[in-house]
């Protein structure tokens, strides 16, 4: 059986990202802002993933659109290659050589 193929476009090579327009990257910020937002609120900090440049910047902008919502720092910090984390005072990293009572 032979099968037309229309609209085929070439994928974009693994691990390539494809840009947003604008209006996307609008509304995945406000996605973020809301949901993160959410989070921060109730625990004082949440993790969440950034694979790439973009991700991590589409993060940082989130925590100063929150700190300037709040009234107060929202801190943000890479946790590891693949991760972010967004705290309030208070909820950040420990220190990584806690002294011994």
């Amino acid at each position: 059986m032979i099968r037309d193929l229309y609209n085929v476009q070439v994928q974009p090579a693994e691990g390539g990202s494809t840009p947003l327009t604008e209006e996307e990257e609008q509304h995945v910020r406000r996605v973020l802002f809301s949901d993160l937002g959410n989070i921060i609120a109730e625990r004082g900090w949440v993790r969440f993933p950034a694979y790439s440049p973009e991700e991590r910047r589409r993060l940082v902008d989130v925590a100063h659109r929150l700190s300037g919502h709040w009234g107060q720092q929202v801190f943000i910090e890479a946790e590891d290659q693949c991760a972010m984390k967004l705290y309030l005072a208070g909820h950040g990293s420990r220190p990584a050589n806690r002294l011994l009572p």
